[in-house]
């Protein structure tokens, strides 16, 4: 047998090609071991970066909620602070209209009482009320080019004589400046009005006192208002306190300067809601009242031209309440140029003894209770406004101004 170098080497490859076939199927591992992962082994990335991408998305959902809820507070504030600016802006013109109807019905007063001086009569043009009108209709009337903005503004209102009805002020009279006294006559004429509109009369004995005890602390007491009435005397004159340097004035009215005479005094009456202070008085019987009864910074008279007939029946002693009724409707023919028409009046209407005190019943009037309403837009103003009209000066003075809620 011959061998040739040529058929060793070409064995020794072949067999070695084999072994490293064997080995390379040795080394590959079975199909059914890439199915399972060996414990230990890290898990899959695919799962976790997907669980990642929900967390972002609902993140930003949430952001975006959040976001939308501030911004929408946000605007909402604005929105209402918005709408109070221009709530106030229309209550401020509306104000301001107010104050020109003010001055509009001063004018009147003022005109009426240089016409017909020393007179305040029912037919006079200051009686005549003003319903709901629009302003722009006023306006037009005078000629003003601006006539169209008032479009959206009312005005209404009307002028009623304070002195028509029965001022509680009077119960109280100063024959001197500092001395407060009950008057007798007053009382009785109070007393009359409450039966007559089912009141106790003997509330108008607590009234005065009561009345006296807040004046004694205020500036009033000094006012000089003679009065030849009966009355029943009070206590000594109060002295004057609170820095005064003199008999007649005062820097502090109804203070002493230790603030210390002040305690218990009930409160000035300004208005007839003032009765509700008064142990006796319930909110029905004030309501019944305020038709008739009134409360005025000084002692004033009866305007017998614009009384109501239960005032009259009050004032007048003896007269009775058809005789009153009667003594009103005679009036609206003719009214009363002074007090001799108002005696003859009352002669005629069955009233036997006549005594007339000017400083109790009169024919002309100085006090006005001025009722207003604006409506401009959404803004209403309803005030009701005490006017003063001097006829010595002929000017008109405000007195109080009152705002109905």
């Amino acid at each position: 047998m011959r061998f040739s170098w040529l058929s060793v080497r070409r064995a020794s490859s072949s067999s070695l090609a084999g072994e490293a076939r064997i080995g390379a199927h040795a080394n590959t591992p079975a199909p059914c071991a890439t199915r399972f992962r060996v414990r230990g082994q890290p898990a899959p990335r695919r799962a976790s970066h997907a669980q990642q991408e929900g967390a972002a998305i609902i993140s930003a959902l949430l952001v975006v909620a959040l976001s939308a809820i501030l911004v929408s507070g946000m605007l909402w504030r604005q929105q209402v602070q918005i709408r109070r600016i221009e709530n106030q802006r229309l209550l401020s013109q509306a104000h301001w209209v107010a104050r020109g109807a003010l001055d509009w019905t001063r004018l009147i007063l003022r005109s009426e009482g240089d016409t017909s001086a020393g007179i305040t009569y029912l037919g006079g043009l200051w009686g005549v009320p003003i319903a709901k009108t629009r302003l722009s209709d006023f306006l037009g009337q005078i000629g003003e080019v601006r006539a169209e903005q008032g479009g959206a503004t009312y005005l209404s209102g009307s002028i009623e004589d304070a002195q028509a009805k029965f001022n509680l002020r009077n119960l109280v009279s100063s024959p001197t400046p500092g001395v407060m006294q009950l008057n007798l006559e007053q009382i009785g004429a109070y007393q009359r009005l409450l039966v007559s509109l089912g009141v106790n009369s003997q509330l108008a004995k607590t009234t005065a006192v009561q009345l006296r005890k807040s004046l004694l602390q205020s500036a009033t007491r000094f006012q000089t208002v003679t009065s030849n009435t009966s009355t029943i005397s009070s206590a000594p004159s109060p002295t004057v306190e609170g820095g005064a340097t003199g008999s007649n004035f005062t820097d502090k009215p109804g203070l002493a300067d230790d603030e210390d005479n002040g305690a218990g005094v009930p409160l000035q009456m300004t208005s007839v809601d003032s009765l509700l202070d008064i142990q006796g008085y319930t909110p029905e019987m004030v309501a019944r009242l305020r038709p008739f009864v009134t409360v005025l910074p000084t002692v004033t008279a009866v305007n017998m031209n614009t009384a109501s007939a239960e005032v009259i029946a009050a004032v007048v002693p003896g007269m009775s309440q058809s005789a009153a009724q009667g003594f009103v409707a005679s009036r609206k023919t003719v009214f009363f140029h002074n007090v001799g028409d108002v005696e003859l009046a009352l002669r005629g209407a069955g009233v036997q003894s006549v005594s007339i005190d000017p400083s109790q019943m009169d024919v002309n009037s100085s006090y006005f209770l001025i009722h207003g309403r604006v409506q401009h837009e959404r803004a209403e103003v309803d005030r009701t406004t005490l006017v003063y009209r001097d006829a010595m000066t002929h000017t008109t003075r405000i007195v109080r101004v009152q705002d109905q809620l």
